[in-house]
């Protein structure tokens, strides 16, 4: 029996209160395009006069700093930490609350908003505000802004993001990222209420309901690859034993579903990002993308799969919804 959601915090409608054929019916069209077709995603971005250029900003923000504060959150540009990863985690043992002044503060929290599109921003800051809050987060500053070669790095409970001006050349986001939440409670129910990502899950369990039978057994497997840190966004660099279904294999009909399912993961992040995103996906070819499910990590045994990725060459994009919401990326050019 399809469960019931309610819609997403963008506003689509999540699954219906009716059949499984309903339910693909029914799908809103947001993004369709993005990635696998020829024009770019529409979302908007946040506007520079609103929210502030993110890179000039880092480039404001690393002028403030005092030597006492570069020596906490300060690296080379080559330091190994720069491309960590994890769930949970601070970079350095500074806080945004503690170890900055209110200026600062500021300047930290409107480069993490500039990541966003405009639609977003504020949702995904609310999220972060639930989980952990935004001043306990820590930074990292990686080579100096302004020479050509930096990044700066924000993470705490359920967020690692990065801003790097394109300095980190073919990859997107500057490095692999994290975002997740906990809405209701750790263990969230099969609806996951006011879960700011899961209307990316609802649009990826379209594309599974619009298979067939031969589809969905290439695409429905038993368990995903887990949790293990940076290892969890590793690479493998040939679209050989990749899990899942091939876009290769798909109908037209299920190819627009599988852009849309992009068009929504990309929702949440700034035109500039996005557009790494689509160049570096075309880059490797779309068709060897893999949709995959996983059917022994299903929150109610209701069929709607919390549990699912895109893969690529050189791609990974893990959502893993049980017991909340965890979602990994990484996107380059090469393994």
């Amino acid at each position: 029996m399809t469960r019931i959601d309610r819609p997403g915090p963008d506003g689509h409608q999540a699954l219906a209160p009716t059949s499984r054929r309903h339910f693909v019916a029914g799908s809103a069209a947001v993004g369709a395009g993005i990635v696998l077709a020829s024009r770019a995603g529409s979302a908007t971005a946040a506007p520079a006069a609103a929210r502030g250029d993110s890179e000039t900003l880092v480039q404001q923000l690393y002028g403030t700093l005092t030597d006492r504060q570069k020596m906490q959150c300060c690296f080379s540009f080559d330091d190994p930490l720069r491309q960590k990863v994890d769930n949970n985690w601070h970079i350095t043992k500074v806080r945004v609350g503690q170890d900055f002044n209110a200026d600062q503060q500021d300047l930290i929290r409107q480069i993490f908003l500039g990541l966003h599109s405009e639609e977003y921003a504020d949702k995904v800051m609310h999220q972060v505000e639930h989980d952990g809050g935004f001043k306990n987060c820590s930074i990292a500053l990686f080579g100096q802004p302004g020479s050509g070669k930096f990044e700066f790095v924000l993470t705490g409970r359920h967020v690692t993001r990065r801003c790097d001006g394109d300095s980190v050349e073919g990859a997107a986001f500057g490095g692999p990222i994290f975002y997740g939440h906990a809405a209701r409670s750790f263990n969230e129910s099969p609806l996951h209420e006011d879960n700011v990502y899961w209307f990316q899950a609802v649009r990826a369990n379209e594309l599974y309901q619009a298979l067939d039978g031969r589809q969905r057994k290439m695409a429905l497997l038993g368990r995903s690859r887990g949790e293990h840190g940076t290892e969890t966004v590793k690479l493998k660099g040939t679209d050989q034993g990749l899990a899942g279904i091939p876009v290769s294999e798909l109908t037209e009909d299920q190819r627009q579903l599988a852009r849309q399912v992009m068009a929504d993961l990309l929702l949440p992040f700034r035109e500039q990002d996005r557009q790494e995103c689509i160049k570096l996906l075309r880059k490797q070819d779309v068709d060897k993308l893999h949709f995959s499910f996983y059917k022994d990590e299903n929150i109610g045994d209701d069929e709607v799969w919390d549990v699912w990725q895109v893969e690529g060459p050189t791609m990974v994009w893990y959502f893993r919804g049980k017991p909340h919401v965890h979602t990994w990326v990484h996107i380059r050019d090469s393994a």
